[in-house]
């Protein structure tokens, strides 16, 4: 018994097994166009679990921690909620901090060797702030809350900048 080569004839589109025009697993089909079934008008490609699907599409509106508005939908983690009649608030959580840098203390102990000027480095001021901002969405009978970190002393005011925002387009 003689076995033929399938790859004497030069064409190298058909595996060892496979008889020409049928389609196999691997190889080009050309009907279909390079191996995938042609999926025709209308096809929409399943989305990957867990990700959020915009409500009427569109563009975010604003962004707060894990929050996003769209047009008609404020987005969560947790779901869409529905944006007309949302209910918005916030809780400053921050604190600043005052504390003498351990810089100015070794410049005032070195220099009060040499002469009593040093001890004016004892004024030397450091602000840190601290803490979260809370902000929690209620619409639909559902509620949400994420915590956005204080970055200084004005981030509250960019929040509340940002939520009145999103509170003005509730309204509408």
């Amino acid at each position: 018994m003689s076995e033929q080569n399938p790859y004497a004839s030069g064409d190298y589109r058909w595996g060892p097994q496979q008889q020409p025009g049928a389609p196999g697993y691997g190889y080009p089909n050309e009907a279909a166009g390079y191996g995938y079934p042609h999926a025709g008008p209308g096809y929409i490609p399943p989305q990957p679990a867990g990700l959020p699907v915009l409500v009427g599409g569109g563009a975010p509106l604003v962004s707060i921690g894990d929050i996003t508005v769209v047009q008609d939908g404020v987005i969560t983690p947790a779901g869409t909620l529905p944006l007309r009649g949302s209910v918005w608030n916030a809780t400053d959580m921050s604190r600043t901090e005052e504390r003498i840098p351990p810089v100015a203390i070794v410049l005032a102990i070195v220099f009060a060797v040499f002469c009593l000027l040093g001890l004016f480095f004892l004024l030397m001021k450091e602000k840190k702030t601290v803490g979260f901002i809370q902000v929690t969405v209620t619409s639909g009978g559902r509620h949400h809350a994420t915590m956005v970190p204080a970055t200084g002393p004005d981030t509250f005011h960019l929040v509340m900048g940002r939520l009145n925002y999103a509170r003005s387009l509730s309204t509408m």
